[in-house]
């Protein structure tokens, strides 16, 4: 009985595996757009950029962007779109003109998406990334002066793979009552993640990159992650490679974060999914972290919140993490100038501590958080 179980799970996770990888070779782009931002201005001068609202306080928190983007004359043109999810051929899909938009543009800022937690619901955000395979999800987590928290030196960067690992959704029932989920790691995913981590070092100036990783329990697949990283530091000698065991990462950073302060941390998927969170506990929140996911196809930046239903329409949330998030994809498209402004802006708001939406302390509402960002732009 044992025998026939086991070798039912092989099959099954046999032609699981083959259905994930004809999936992935569906692309929505051509293979010539890689993930350095290359889109040309418009007539007017101006770059076209997806925008795509989300849910709950979303659309409030890309408002108040809008507006301060526009203040700090930003040469964005924004094309909104909405992803609410249709059924194509029987399945959950983006619509086509959404997909049409960010393949045009290469590069989107995304609010927080709600997903219903059950059965037959199919993630969004997961659904965007594998259909603009988003394969690198850069999360940098540093301390804001002037809110405190019990961390001061807090000053991480973690580079997670985005698109496989215990997220490839290969699940499956063996026989009632036993379920077995595959960990995928490959090495095409793992080399372009891992080599992504080292040009990023090269670019942020962080003379480390750490590999975080569990191979001392999951030999073959998280072995696999770490000799493709250890194979792409020999084209960069420059940059010093090291690696970390996972829970000790974990011990380390919450006991000293500026242990971290000048590497790039690159790990497989689950792993920086939670380390990321982690780090963002440190500096007071995911309501003050900025995220980017990096695409042959294109790259979408987000505020990786919850969409916060109870304060939506409330003139209450906190835009923090979209600006922040906007400020990296204004530095993906070399708006450099830009970018330092509306940050010196955002950091000078919170520093001052006038003007602070509820989640941080103050009572101020998310217009007058935003007109107080805009009146600190530099002219």
């Amino acid at each position: 009985m044992l025998l026939s179980r086991t070798n039912v799970a092989l099959r099954s996770a046999a032609f699981s595996a083959a259905k994930f990888h004809a999936a992935r070779s569906i692309t929505t782009a051509t293979p010539s757009i890689t993930e350095a931002f290359s889109a040309k201005k418009n007539d007017k001068g101006n770059y076209e950029v997806t925008l795509i609202p989300g849910d709950g306080i979303g659309p409030e928190i890309s408002r108040s962007v809008k507006e301060i983007f526009a203040a700090a004359k930003t040469p964005i043109e924004w094309e909104e779109v909405d992803v609410t999810p249709i059924i194509k051929d029987g399945k959950t899909a983006i619509p086509d003109d959404a997909i049409e938009s960010v393949r045009k543009n290469t590069v989107a800022l995304k609010g927080p998406l709600a997903t219903p937690i059950g059965k037959g619901h199919v993630s969004l955000n997961l659904t965007l990334r594998r259909t603009f395979n988003l394969f690198a999800n850069v999360r940098p987590c540093r301390s804001i002066v002037g809110y405190k928290t019990p961390y001061e030196n807090v000053n991480t960067v973690l580079i997670r793979e985005n698109t496989e690992g215990e997220y490839s959704g290969i699940e499956h029932t063996v026989v009632d009552g036993v379920v077995q989920s595959i960990k995928l790691i490959t090495r095409e995913a793992s080399e372009r993640c891992a080599r992504y981590a080292f040009t990023y070092a090269e670019s942020v100036g962080r003379n480390r990159v750490t590999a975080v990783h569990k191979a001392n329990i999951m030999k073959l697949s998280d072995g696999l992650f770490l000799d493709v990283c250890k194979d792409v530091s020999k084209e960069f000698p420059n940059i010093q490679f090291d690696n970390v065991i996972l829970d000790r990462a974990c011990l380390h950073i919450v006991q000293d974060p500026s242990l971290y302060a000048d590497t790039v941390m690159v790990m497989p998927n689950l792993y920086g999914d939670i380390l990321s969170d982690m780090c963002a506990g440190l500096i007071g929140g995911l309501g003050l972290t900025p995220s980017g996911n990096i695409g042959r196809d294109a790259s979408i930046f987000e505020a990786v919140h919850g969409t916060a239903p109870d304060i939506a329409g409330q003139d209450k949330a906190n835009p923090t993490a979209l600006l922040l998030s906007g400020i990296m994809m204004l530095r993906h498209m070399k708006l450099n100038a830009h970018a330092d402004n509306i940050e010196q802006a955002v950091l000078k708001t919170i520093a001052e501590g006038k003007a602070l939406t509820g989640d941080l302390g103050g009572r101020a509402t998310n217009t007058q958080y935003t007109a107080e960002v805009i009146k600190n732009l530099q002219a």
